[in-house]
């Protein structure tokens, strides 16, 4: 495709090329090349949209969505902890059935369908993951304790999850054939990890070795993972997990300083955190000013710039497509590309 002089590559084409550390024609703008799409689980448990209160989902898990923040969590007063004894959790914890129609599977696979797989990934949205699932079910703080105090129960707990994980990745590929997969699971906050990286180790790296394994396995030529926190330390098990994309990564990882550390082992999608930019007085002047001096700072090479939050929103109205305009116009004055939209799907189907 020709713009201005320029052969332009699509969406996709362009993403590829960054995270490959090839020949990018643009930053990639967020988004634009990652169609989030529904399994059928995701309708038996849907996620919570704003304003939503006290809802519980298919695992017993109660979430709320206040107005003002950028997605829902769990509700632990003592009385909706489903865990209530980690000793004998498989008395609490009860996987909910992957089995469903035929129909269910084509009415999300005509969604997959309706993306041109040359402009944008297809990728099936999955959440939340391993970790984010052990303290949504137990509490964090209660989680935490349990990893140091109740090794064995967690073992065998995230190996009950790990196996539904793989259920679930056997229908997606089967029946959906997507081409990416965007995983959920925060593992920290703005300035750590949870868990340590050794503890990490021993709960998470070999079950998300086989989840994502078991992906790339059947069809998946991409993963990216969700998490918008510090996860600098865990980088080295992201690689050896096979992802390509850790995506929500805050300024406080360094992400200068991991792009040169890892030789392109990995791709890094975030640094726009929803604090900068996303509050109830936000400007585009703001916003322009952020994507500017991240688009300056990190390159095009196995960086995406994009909103920290695990997908294509903001929390105030207006915030995220702000960001996107402004990339645009850092695109348009770089490298003479004044009109993406023909590269681009649309819209994010999900969201």
């Amino acid at each position: 495709m020709k713009k201005g002089g320029l052969y332009m590559l699509t969406a996709k084409q362009n993403m590829i090329e960054c995270m490959k550390g090839g020949n990018p024609d643009r930053f990639v703008n967020q988004y634009e090349a990652i169609a989030l799409l529904y399994h059928p689980f995701m309708f038996a448990s849907p996620l919570l949209q704003k304003g939503m209160e006290n809802v519980k989902n298919a695992w017993g898990v109660t979430n709320t969505f206040p107005e003002g923040t950028p997605g829902s969590f769990p509700v632990h007063t003592p009385d909706k902890i489903v865990v209530q004894d980690i000793e004998h959790w498989k008395d609490y914890v009860h996987a909910p059935s992957l089995d469903f129609s035929q129909e269910q599977w084509d009415q999300c696979k005509a969604m997959y369908d309706a993306v041109d797989g040359e402009k944008a990934f297809k990728a099936a949205f999955v959440a939340p993951g391993l970790f984010e699932q052990s303290h949504h079910l137990c509490e964090m703080v209660r989680a935490l304790t349990y990893y140091i105090e109740y090794e064995d129960e967690m073992h065998d707990m995230i190996k009950y999850l790990t196996e539904w994980e793989l259920k679930l990745a056997e229908g997606i590929c089967s029946h959906l054939h997507p081409d990416m997969l965007f995983h959920h699971d925060d593992w920290g906050g703005h300035d750590s990890t949870f868990l340590s990286p050794s503890m990490f180790e021993e709960f998470f790296l070999e079950p998300y070795k086989e989840i994502y394994g078991y992906y790339k396995s059947h069809g998946v030529q991409y993963v990216v993972h969700h998490s918008d926190s510090y996860a600098a330390t865990l980088v080295p098990d992201m690689i050896e997990m096979g992802i390509d994309v850790f995506q929500g990564c805050m300024e406080t990882n360094k992400v200068d300083e991991l792009l040169v550390k890892y030789e392109g082992k990995i791709s890094f999608m975030g640094c726009i955190e929803n604090a900068d930019v996303d509050f109830e007085d936000w400007t585009d002047e703001n916003c322009e000013k952020v994507v500017r001096r991240v688009c300056d700072k990190y390159g095009m090479k196995h960086f995406i710039p994009c909103i920290a939050q695990g997908g294509p929103g903001s929390v105030y109205p207006g915030v995220y497509m702000s960001l996107t305009n402004a990339i645009d116009k850092v695109n348009k004055e770089k490298f003479g590309i004044e009109d993406p939209d023909s590269a681009r799907i649309p819209i994010n189907i999900m969201f």
